[in-house]
């Protein structure tokens, strides 16, 4: 089966990106990876638009990240606790299915 992922992006203007920061790698993403019982997560900050940050949660398969995503409570406590910390943050959320993986 192959590897599933959620991601969160989220548009961060530039006075909140330090204290975003230091929230989302101190609480906001152990708490997430904790409550969807992921295998990893990373972050990233793009280089192309400095205030987009990403947060990608990795699943063994899409029954693990379906589960994850259907436990409503688990998804819905992440999104009030963002909500309380960034209420003006926007984001968008997309779910994944692997299609390929290559090593060099």
């Amino acid at each position: 089966m192959p590897k599933a992922f959620f991601t969160v992006r989220a548009v961060v203007e530039e006075p909140l990106r330090k204290k975003f920061d230091h929230w989302y790698s101190t609480d906001h993403l152990p708490m997430a990876l904790a409550a969807f019982k992921a295998e990893k997560a990373w972050r990233f900050w793009s280089t192309a638009d400095a205030s987009v940050h990403y947060a990608v949660y990795q699943f063994a398969d899409q029954a693990k990240l379906d589960a994850a995503m259907k436990g409503g409570d688990v998804l819905q406590a992440l999104i009030v606790d963002f909500d309380k910390n960034f209420p003006t943050v926007a984001r968008s959320r997309d779910l994944l299915i692997m299609a390929e993986e290559r090593d060099a």
